[in-house]
């Protein structure tokens, strides 16, 4: 190999190499092999823009949390009104891994912020341009519960997770270190984080892929169309409970950002 030579990892399913196979060394690697697949490229509007975050590979949530977009060519972009989560969860030890039943994200909430969006699986994987009114989750990453990060992505804009970005720019941040983030689970439980890191201008995955203990990422873009810097948000697990099944089973009502 001539000197200055790069090596690039194949673009083929991944969840096992990130999971279970590949070494530690390898981690930046595939992080390089996800920014390919525009798992961190930004196509947004000048209004805070949007993320382009996907996956192509791991199980299919419940047709239920599976819906396809909207026939609408524009986003959403007023304000809503989001409900209060009806269950507080119920505090166990479980802020480590455990084996429950299958799992995706259904709900994520931000009381403080006013955030509560549906929570979709991609319907075409690392191709889908971001929908606008709900969050996405990364399908090689863990699920809530489980061992590894648990990443959700969506728009900055009105009614999504603008007020993160909105937030991350006064004094980096600092006032959402210790709020709590709920995330609802496709088998009726809800999940409670506490935001612990607030990273600005973010460009890689390394440390949600490298993630080994359950733990919540929270991703939005930074600016507009062709901004590739990133806001994530990091949250730790403090409890988890039963949910109301309505709670955590919201209608999505996705529509095609314009």
């Amino acid at each position: 190999m001539r000197p200055g030579a790069s090596i690039r990892l194949p673009m083929e399913p991944i969840v096992e190499r990130v999971r279970t196979r590949l070494l530690p060394a390898l981690l930046t690697a595939i992080g390089v092999a996800l920014l390919a697949a525009g798992i961190l490229t930004l196509d947004g509007p000048v209004d805070a823009g949007g993320t382009a975050l996907g996956s192509s590979v791991g199980a299919s949530p419940p047709a239920s949390t599976e819906p396809g977009p909207s026939a609408s060519a524009s986003s959403s972009e007023g304000p809503s009104s989001p409900a209060s989560p009806s269950v507080a969860p119920s505090p166990t030890a479980s802020a480590t891994a455990d084996t429950g039943p299958t799992r995706v994200a259904t709900r994520v909430v931000v009381p403080a912020l006013g955030i509560d969006l549906p929570v979709v699986t991609p319907p075409e994987g690392a191709s889908t341009y971001p929908l606008c009114d709900v969050a996405m989750y990364i399908q090689e990453l863990a699920q809530p519960g489980a061992a590894g990060a648990t990443y959700l992505y969506a728009h900055a804009r009105t009614g999504m997770f603008l007020p993160l970005l909105d937030a991350s720019k006064v004094n980096d941040g600092a006032a959402m270190i210790g709020m709590l983030v709920q995330v609802y689970t496709s088998d009726d439980r809800l999940y409670l984080y506490e935001i612990t890191e607030v990273r600005r201008h973010a460009l890689t995955l390394d440390d949600a892929l490298a993630a080994t203990t359950p733990q919540l990422w929270l991703q939005t873009s930074e600016g507009p169309k062709g901004t590739p810097q990133k806001l994530q948000v990091v949250a730790m697990p403090l409890s988890d409970g039963p949910a109301d099944h309505a709670a955590a089973h919201p209608a999505p009502h996705p529509v095609v950002c314009g």
